[in-house]
């Protein structure tokens, strides 16, 4: 039995003045229904640790950033400004399908997100935003796949059934992994071949049967399988009903094809009646080490690309679920593994990084700009990555608090750990949780450091709402170098006197976070 239904079948709410219990009761229906049961997550994962100074371009810093990577920055007037932020932000110039769904209020951008103490292997900073774990920790379960087990916790026994027949989720495009997986069980099916969505098993289904022996064992085989695998029927009913609708999506050699026809999958089973809940997808070919961009034209080549093959492919998915009528029941959530530095090499390319923006899209995100635009330090130097402003799990309470609807101790429980959820997804069809206010603080001064250049210590005045206060000193590898506060405090100003003495000089990074408000001031330690 579903978690949530138990709860249902249990609970008493007060409608006109009168209590009625049980969730099911028809009174309660026009409130109840869908409410977190009909929706549904799509993960774009960009594989390679995307270039997100090229992705999010912060206008208002061009003239240093042209200082220091010269080679792939594009042009400042072919970035397409971001309407709302006075010229100040935009996109790369190929990314025309995701300034649309800007313009129509359908793209939430989170500015800087990643992790204390970044790692920057492809293979284990991968297993941290899939896990959800901190940089230190190894867990064996993924942050979907924990949210997907609190939800079905039985799951694989007795299942499919009547209350869940579908697959609770469904991989295009790749195998299952760390992000679905729980204590080592799979929760969800896996369809390789985004050409044939009946393909689960690379083939098994879709190759002719002939009248020799070798047949009739290609026969029986399929019949075991089919056993084995009791989703391929419900995901075969699903795909039968091909009804995609959008001619958006790209094609044959067109950037961007593979991913647009996974995702062309993804809105065919949603249309054809799927209770999936997640549905994850991905992309490759972002580390960009070495001729990111043409030597002759820093708006053309591998990057650009592949930008652009996102960006259609996502414009494509909503146009396709807006002609579908589905459009209010999906949110999605792009994310890679880290993002580049701020400097870029001498092979026209740029390394390994730290934090980088991510992006929501669809109908129910609340559009805009969360963060601002990071700061280019006149120091940088190829070591200098960009400080954090967003910890990437603060995104994924938001999603399972306000899209899910997961009350907050749950989702402390699934995240094994409270993250301030964002101002990122509408919370309003979630009931019994607050409406966010929007306002992140951005504009306003919330901490202050002087002397600033110091030389052994410096005081740090900041504002607080009350409840939980958070201030870490991080340095330019985004390492926490000083826990300053970590806290609840009363609503006011406070000032502290922070000793970094011992540290060497370079820039540093202050962060922040007193519930939803977060800020990030950096500091520069001279000798």
């Amino acid at each position: 039995m579903q978690r949530r239904n138990f709860l249902r079948s249990m609970s008493m709410a007060t409608v006109g003045g009168f209590t009625v219990r049980g969730f099911s009761n028809p009174m309660l229906a026009p409130l109840l229904n869908g409410v977190g049961e009909d929706r549904v997550l799509v993960v774009v994962q960009l594989y390679g640790g995307n270039d997100g100074l090229n992705t999010v371009i912060p206008i208002d810093q061009y003239q240093l950033l042209s200082q220091f990577r010269s080679n792939v920055l594009v042009p400042e007037t072919s970035v397409l400004p971001l309407s709302g932020t006075n010229g100040a932000t935009g996109l790369h110039p190929r990314m025309t399908g995701m300034m649309d769904l800007w313009d129509d209020g359908k793209l939430a951008i989170i500015q800087s997100v990643g992790y204390p103490d970044p790692n920057f292997s492809h293979f284990r900073s991968t297993d941290i935003w899939e896990t959800g774990s901190d940089a230190n920790q190894l867990l064996d379960s993924g942050w979907a796949g924990r949210f997907l087990h609190f939800e079905y916790p039985n799951y694989p026994v007795g299942f499919p059934n009547t209350d869940m027949p579908d697959p609770l989720a469904i991989r295009v495009g790749g195998p299952i992994g760390p992000g679905l997986q729980h204590l080592g069980v799979s929760m969800g099916a896996a369809i390789y071949n985004t050409n044939d969505p009946l393909n689960l098993t690379n083939n098994i289904y879709t190759d002719p049967v002939t009248a020799d022996c070798k047949g009739g064992k290609l026969d029986f085989v399929r019949t075991v399988q089919r056993q084995t695998d009791l989703y391929g029927d419900v995901i075969n009913a699903a795909a039968q009903v091909g009804c995609n609708q959008s001619t958006m999506y790209p094609t044959g050699t067109q950037p961007g094809a593979q991913l647009a026809q996974a995702l062309k999958v993804v809105a065919q089973l949603i249309c054809g009646g799927l209770k999936t809940k997640i549905y994850w997808v991905s992309d490759q070919g972002f580390d960009t080490h070495a001729q990111q961009t043409l030597t002759n034209d820093t708006t053309a080549g591998v990057h650009a690309d592949l930008l652009q093959g996102v960006s259609d492919a996502i414009r494509a998915f909503q146009d396709d679920l807006q002609l579908l009528g589905l459009e209010d029941r999906v949110l999605g959530m792009t994310f890679s593994e880290f993002g580049r530095r701020v400097m870029s090499n001498a092979s026209g390319g740029t390394d390994h990084g730290a934090a980088a923006p991510m992006v929501l899209f669809g109908t129910q995100v609340m559009p805009g700009l969360l963060g601002n635009n990071p700061t280019i330090s006149p120091n940088t130097n190829f070591t200098t990555n960009l400080p954090m402003q967003y910890d990437f799990r603060s995104v994924y309470a938001s999603v399972l608090r306000d899209w899910f609807c997961m009350a907050q101790a749950d989702v402390d429980t699934v995240l094994l750990n409270t993250y301030q959820p964002l101002a990122v997804v509408d919370p309003d069809g979630c009931l019994g949780i607050g409406i966010h206010e929007a306002n992140q603080g951005s504009g306003t001064s919330l901490l202050e450091a002087w002397p600033n250049p110091f030389t052994d210590r410096t005081n740090l005045r900041f504002t607080s709402d009350g409840g939980r206060v958070a201030i870490h000193v991080f340095d330019e590898q985004g390492r926490v170098v000083r826990l300053v506060r970590n806290q609840d405090m009363p609503a006011g100003t406070h000032t502290v006197d922070v000793d970094l003495e011992d540290l060497p000089a370079g820039v540093y990074h202050c962060r922040l976070q007193n519930g939803r408000r977060l800020q990030v001031k950096d500091l520069l330690k001279v000798r």
